[in-house]
């Protein structure tokens, strides 16, 4: 994390000042680190670069460390499985086995070859509509963003496909944050291989509970991250209290009158996040002004399965083909709450 972070940091339980003790500096950023909370005395490291700014009181999921393990331990013990996989012409696999091929790619630290059978893949996992309006929807958010100051925050990074488009594109400082360390430790290494990590900090926090100051954030971004978070709960409040003037969610919204993919989206308990007008509404009542500033409709289908990783799935939604809405939603905090 660079060092300018710390002005911005707070303890994420108590939200009360943090001293810090500096191990280890690189070139840019703070490699090895401990900030202590002064008020209720947690501790919170920076490894490898990685602030991690976790509370042991929220339950979470490791998604990121459940699938790299399972796979990485699947193919190790099924040493043909993964000759089919890893040593065959590419050209010759199912695109989700193509998918995954690029997953482990990247694991091994092929980052070029993962990005080029990543690319080959999308093209044939996702449709024509899907892929047009995916970019577009990026496009337009760089050229929003190109005219903000300061550093911009995206919340939920994951494998940091929109930071790195941020990064490669944009002059600002970028903080990527997910609640996987592992997932960071990842993308510090494809960043890095890119030369793309300079400019880049890494966070490792719950947006739930976030490690912010009141209103330290002057941009936000998350691209498709909101409906990964579990339990939402008052999540639109507390992103509330740290940012100061935008919050840029690119979202995908599904029809509400979708029955097949709307039976599966509330059975994973996303129905708040995922509808336009619910999810409007949420950021209506936690205090946002917000509003469409760009859409797009396009054709989805359910992502095929693997072959030699049989049945093995990419994508849990749709479960059937529908027409979606890539929507980029401008969020401002409100002068007042609207409960109030």
């Amino acid at each position: 994390m660079h060092p300018y972070l710390i002005e911005m940091l707070a303890c994420p339980a108590c939200h009360d000042q943090l001293q810090w003790h500096i191990i280890e500096r690189g070139d840019r950023h703070i490699e090895t680190a401990e900030a202590q909370c002064k008020g209720c005395d947690t501790v919170y490291p920076v490894r490898e670069g990685i602030g991690i700014f976790l509370t042991a009181d929220l339950p979470r999921e490791d998604l990121w460390e459940q699938v790299d393990s399972k796979l990485a331990q699947y193919l190790s013990t099924h040493p043909d499985v993964e000759r089919q996989l890893m040593d065959v012409p590419l050209e010759t696999l199912a695109p989700a086995d193509q998918f995954f091929r690029a997953m482990i790619l990247e694991e091994r630290g092929d980052y070029a070859q993962a990005k080029t059978t990543a690319d080959i893949a999308r093209t044939t996992i996702y449709t024509q509509e899907y892929l047009a309006c995916s970019d577009e929807q990026v496009n337009k958010a760089l050229e929003y963003l190109s005219a903000v100051d300061g550093p911009i925050v995206d919340l939920a990074s994951g494998l940091c496909h929109f930071v790195e488009k941020m990064a490669r594109n944009l002059p600002h400082p970028i903080i990527a944050t997910d609640f996987s360390p592992r997932v960071l430790r990842r993308d510090r290494r494809r960043l890095e291989f890119f030369g793309l990590y300079d400019n880049v900090s890494l966070l490792a926090f719950d947006a739930r509970r976030t490690p912010f100051r009141d209103k330290a954030i002057k941009t936000l971004t998350t691209y498709q991250g909101l409906a990964n978070i579990r339990e939402p709960g008052s999540l639109l409040q507390e992103l509330r209290r740290i940012v100061s003037d935008v919050f840029l969610v690119l979202s995908i919204f599904f029809p509400e009158d979708d029955a097949a993919n709307k039976a599966a989206i509330d059975e994973l308990g996303l129905a708040s996040l995922l509808f336009r007008r619910p999810a409007l509404a949420h950021f209506t009542e936690a205090g946002w002004e917000a509003k469409v500033i760009h859409s797009c409709f396009g054709q989805a289908r359910p992502t095929p399965l693997g072959v030699v990783l049989d049945g093995a799935g990419i994508d849990a939604l749709p479960v059937a083909e529908t027409n979606l809405e890539w929507c980029t939603v401008e969020a401002k905090p409100a002068t007042r709450l609207a409960h109030a």
